[in-house]
């Protein structure tokens, strides 16, 4: 700024030597300097960009022209500002305001920028698969913190404020913080990692250690909440999901689940009519998946059955109680028409030898 100003002052002599003047000429060529910025380069760039169908660089440049527009404005005042014959404090005043409005500007400009960044991030789950729509809201808020703290820092600074023991201060109370909440920073850390590592989403059912099973329906920084198929909300601490085994039965590839339909059949019957009946209910029941296709297997020689398993899969697993009903009613109805019998677990008590009663030939 001093470099500019010196090779300003003497142009400015050939003018005048009314300081004011000079000090107006200046904001006038700085105003005029930021039109010519605004209007003519940034707008060429503008329509160069849009004919290569850059969008992101059309939308970065969109944001950046008010900054730089209002940037050159507040140049042109502090450039004037120091021309004047002013007492040095209260230059320093106004340098200090100037500065002030120009982070302000510029941290606006960051927080947008970051924003439109990130999201154009999350859309690129290939690229990004740790940076998606449900833990967008997470990094903006981090993004977002961070510049206003850098902002801040450097707003102090221009008031000439010491920041040292503000940070000394800081860090003591973050250790105490630290130590009267560190469940809570437990659960807060864990559900950053949870939402950046993603080993579950909303919507996906998950059933934990305990046997609870349900959809994740928010997870927060503190906790995640689960909706039971009996509609009982379950919340469990961040801390505890992420140190614990979870199944994610929405996880993998696809969101398809396998249900087992096990049934056994009396030694001798037809095991060939048994397999027919059992891929012809699968294949007229209603939300049971062609692809893959239902397959039946025989497991085992079990103490009194032949004991078969019909594998289908379902588009969710939320379907699984509701598809596995019809399965079975299907299945025990074709069973009953074909003549196939489906044994039960029974004893047959042999009395070898009746005990005599006392008194009695």
């Amino acid at each position: 700024m001093e470099k500019i100003q010196a090779q300003i002052t003497p142009l400015l002599g050939y003018l005048s030597d009314n300081l004011i003047l000079q000090a107006l000429l200046i904001f006038l060529l700085s105003g005029i300097l930021a039109w010519i910025l605004d209007r003519i380069v940034m707008a060429s760039l503008a329509k160069v960009i849009r004919k290569l169908s850059a969008t992101s660089d059309a939308q970065i440049l969109q944001l950046i022209r008010r900054p730089i527009f209002k940037s050159v404005i507040l140049l042109g005042l502090a450039s004037a500002t120091a021309l004047l014959n002013l007492d040095a404090g209260w230059k320093q005043i106004i340098f200090s305001l100037l500065a002030t409005i120009a982070l302000i500007i510029w941290t606006g400009f960051f927080i947008r920028l970051c924003s439109l960044l990130l999201t154009q991030m999350a859309a690129n789950n290939t690229r990004y698969p740790w940076l998606h729509f449900k833990t967008l809201p997470l990094f903006e808020n981090i993004a977002y913190i961070v510049i206003i703290v850098i902002s801040v820092y450097y707003i102090f600074s221009a008031w000439k404020i010491d920041m040292t023991a503000w940070l000394a201060s800081a860090g003591i109370v973050g250790i105490a913080v630290g130590f009267a909440a560190k469940d809570t920073l437990a659960n807060l850390f864990s559900g950053v990692f949870i939402l950046a590592d993603a080993p579950y989403k909303i919507g996906d059912f998950v059933v934990l250690d305990g046997g609870e099973r349900g959809e994740v329906t928010k997870i927060g920084l503190r906790s995640t909440r689960l909706l039971t198929r009996d509609d009982v909300e379950v919340t469990v601490p961040n801390s505890v999901m992420g140190n614990t085994k979870i199944i994610n039965e929405s996880g993998g590839p696809h969101e398809k689940y396998r249900i087992r339909v096990r049934v056994g059949v009396a030694y001798g019957s037809d095991i060939d009519l048994v397999r027919e009946i059992l891929l012809n209910v699968a294949s007229k029941v209603e939300d049971v998946c062609k692809d893959p296709e239902p397959r039946v297997r025989l497991r085992q020689f079990g103490p009194s059955s032949l004991d078969f398993e019909l594998l289908c899969w379902v588009d969710q697993p939320v379907l699984q109680g509701r598809i596995l009903d019809r399965l079975n009613c299907a299945v025990y109805k074709q069973f009953r028409a074909q003549g196939v019998e489906i044994p039960y677990a029974k004893q047959d008590v042999y009395i070898k030898e009746m005990p005599k009663l006392p008194g009695v030939e």
